[in-house]
């Protein structure tokens, strides 16, 4: 076998893209997030789960700038969060919880907007925006206001906004949450082409079957701790449950197992 060349021995160290040390956020007695340790690499789809209440969203929340921790590091693209924010804020795309989208524009509006604030020149903003309207099934709609638009809707022009810049990484919160069959389609085939071109995803969600189709690694979350981390190959090793067949378990079966959410139907309900 031959020896590898500089470059390519370079290649072959995954290249760390997010890191978080010991990162904590407290509300007054309440632990939202403690002391967790995150580690994401280049090109990985990382589905961040947990039960209502885990943590999940304060976690994304420090991770995109949008709350400050407590405690602990956070390290995206090489560099500290608390020292460079400005500077990661330009290289990564953020679809927070409530979308945050300026409805009083159109869509078309807003994409030039975002583009133009992310320092596209004029030209390019509307280039990009009116690719992503086209890619979005938005192009019908570009001339109507935000606001008028159906949740959907709303969720595609706010992915079309996290990307119009090029961005290197993506933090999603809940992208799927009440979409159609259709968009949610759509949302996945910009995902998957997005970490095709070397792109790095990092998503919250509630909806197990989209992130085992979608999600190359995973990482569990309760009580603002970390319980379980690695790829669905690697959960499915370490997660044992006692009188499962022999078929792969799904990803919630081995959430459900982690987590302790499983339950007999005496301990739900008595009279059902």
């Amino acid at each position: 076998m031959s020896t590898p060349t500089p470059e390519e021995a370079a290649e072959l160290v995954a290249e760390t893209v997010l890191e978080t040390r010991a990162l904590r956020r407290t509300f007054g007695p309440l632990v939202a997030v403690d002391d967790l340790n995150l580690t994401v690499e280049k090109q990985q789809f990382y589905g961040f789960l947990g039960p209502n209440g885990a943590g999940k969203s304060t976690t994304i929340k420090m991770l995109t700038g949008l709350l400050r921790p407590t405690s602990g590091e956070v390290r995206i693209l090489g560099r500290d969060l608390a020292r460079e924010s400005v500077e990661i804020k330009r290289r990564i795309g953020v679809v927070p919880e409530g979308l945050a989208l300026f409805e009083r524009l159109t869509g078309a509006q807003l994409l030039n907007f975002v583009g133009r604030m992310y320092g596209l020149d004029r030209a390019r903003a509307a280039e990009r925006s009116a690719e992503l309207l086209e890619f979005m099934d938005l192009k019908d709609s570009a001339d109507k206001l935000v606001a008028d638009y159906s949740h959907g809707m709303k969720k595609k022009t706010a992915l079309a906004a996290a990307v119009i810049h090029g961005p290197e990484i993506l933090f999603l919160d809940e992208p799927f949450e009440g979409v159609d069959a259709v968009a949610a389609t759509t949302l996945k085939r910009l995902l998957q082409r997005f970490i095709s071109h070397g792109g790095t995803v990092f998503l919250t969600s509630h909806v197990l079957e989209v992130v085992e189709r979608l999600c190359t690694h995973i990482g569990i979350i309760q009580n603002g701790r970390l319980v379980a981390s690695g790829s669905l190959e690697e959960l499915r090793t370490g997660v044992q449950i006692a009188g499962h067949d022999h078929s792969p378990l799904t990803l919630e079966e081995i959430f459900l197992q982690v987590v302790g959410g499983a339950k007999q139907d005496a301990e739900v309900l008595s009279w059902l």
